[in-house]
């Protein structure tokens, strides 16, 4: 059984927002609300970066087109017991896809848990 930390990629659109500022914090607000509603407090929320493809800069991967937004999320989780790599994503992608209804989850980072890094997270009971 091992310890993993899953980051997950998650693409939120958000209606009637004029700037990407603006996209960014209803993005983190919708999340954190159906997160906290499923009382997953303990995944983290992130705004993702993109890289531009002409001179490598990072930048928030918020996009604003007619009042549309689209904002690129990380969201991580520390799963606990589980039996694989491939047994920690699901368990990941099962418990926040249950807060994300209809919001596609696909593994951006999965790595080992390390020392320093334990703490809230899911285990799995048997």
């Amino acid at each position: 059984m091992g310890d993993y930390v899953v980051v997950l990629e998650a693409p939120i659109i958000v209606r009637d927002v004029e700037a990407s500022d603006d996209a960014i914090n209803v993005a983190v607000s919708k999340v954190a609300k159906a997160l906290n509603k499923e009382k997953l407090d303990f995944v983290r929320v992130e705004i993702g970066y993109s890289q531009c493809p002409v001179c490598g800069a990072h930048f928030e991967s918020a996009f604003v087109i007619g009042n549309v937004g689209l904002v690129g999320m990380y969201l991580t989780i520390k799963v606990y017991n589980a039996q694989t790599i491939e047994h920690a994503e699901r368990i990941a992608k099962a418990v926040v896809g249950k807060a994300l209804k209809k919001v596609p989850l696909k593994i951006y980072e999965i790595r080992e848990l390390s020392e320093e890094e334990e703490g809230n997270g899911v285990e799995l009971r048997e």
